[in-house]
């Protein structure tokens, strides 16, 4: 197997321009660095990453840190497809990827540094963290650079990456308004989720500009489970007949919802329409087909590594990105005729 010295030997130049030309730094010159990009591509040599980052003190290796990593939320592939985004855009700029699971306990018996140090990552991309979590405010205080995903804060060191979940959950309801329902019901998930509060307000949002106040008693939280908003929509629609039509605040709920209305004898969409969030692969095949607001998870992860990759270069950049969303029409959603 060639090594670094035999690229230098061939190519007439130091280890050090070799190193140098091969990682980036600006200080070589580009017919230099071309010729030494042949001759290693030639003798089929490839640097170490270990060797790369001892000499760099880098280790061009970043972290997807994900909390709540669970078997209940892989009908929604929510993680999965972030980490997709995540893993094709780190191979793309060069960058080793890392996947770290944690939760609310692990986060009290390690700090956010120590994860991150003993992974050897020299960035972290959040996923899943609640507004309670242990994690949230080390982040903040922490020197290393950090992405999170669909929590909106920014320091010298943090970024995001979210969708716009408020103007999606907007979109929803003032749908099912068009279509005549004045008793609409929202599903959402749970007061620690930041999407949870803006697609609250999404909801509130549409209901005011339509002059229909705010039922509080309309509102329960499924907790993004679909077992949960199972049991959460037929208290819900018993306590309240008169809801023709429900927003849940996920796909995954809005799976719930419609089999809690099946299980009561209601006839979908003609008794009850239900939109969700996510448009997640399982919409489009749920009986009735599920009526969504679609948001590109891909993309979240994918606009996330590049948001970190920046911050680690030192990129003088935006450290956010707000992606929007799409509605999608389907069989789950028709015109109110009670």
């Amino acid at each position: 197997m060639a090594t670094i010295r035999d690229v230098a030997k061939k190519a007439g130049v130091s280890v050090t321009t070799v190193s140098r030309a091969l990682n980036g730094y600006s200080d070589v010159n580009e017919k230099t660095r071309e010729k030494i990009k042949m001759i290693a591509q030639e003798l089929n040599y490839s640097p170490s990453l270990l060797a790369r980052s001892l000499v760099m003190k880098k280790t061009k290796t970043i972290g997807l840190l994900v909390s709540g990593l669970r078997i209940e939320g892989s009908k929604d592939n929510f993680t999965f497809e972030v980490l997709c985004g995540v893993n094709d855009c780190a191979g793309e700029l060069g960058y080793e990827l890392v996947l770290i699971s944690t939760d609310s306990k692990k986060q009290q018996e390690k700090t956010y540094n120590q994860l991150c140090k003993e992974r050897k990552v020299e960035g972290v991309i959040l996923q899943g963290i609640k507004t309670d979590d242990p994690y949230l405010d080390e982040v903040l205080k922490s020197d290393i650079p950090c992405i999170l995903i669909d929590i909106p804060i920014e320091s010298d060191s943090v970024g995001y990456v979210t969708t716009n979940n408020k103007d999606g959950a907007q979109t929803a309801v003032e749908h099912l308004l068009n279509l005549g329902h004045k008793h609409i019901a929202m599903i959402n998930g749970h007061s620690q989720a930041f999407v949870s509060r803006e697609r609250l307000a999404g909801y509130e949002a549409a209901l005011m500009k339509n002059g229909i106040p705010f039922n509080e008693s309309y509102v329960v939280n499924g907790a993004f489970l679909e077992d949960t908003a199972e049991r959460e929509t037929t208290k819900l629609l018993k306590a309240h007949p008169e809801i023709s039509a429900l927003f849940c605040a996920s796909d995954l709920m809005a799976m719930g919802a419609i089999r809690a209305a099946k299980k009561m004898g209601k006839t979908l969409p003609k008794d009850l329409s239900v939109v969700g969030f996510d448009n997640i692969i399982l919409s489009a095949y749920s009986t009735p087909s599920l009526s969504t607001i679609a948001q590109d998870r891909y993309k979240l992860g994918f606009e996330a590594t590049k948001l970190l990759t920046n911050l680690l270069e030192g990129k003088e950049v935006e450290k956010n990105k707000v992606l929007q969303t799409t509605f999608i029409k389907r069989e789950s959603s028709i015109e109110n005729h009670k």
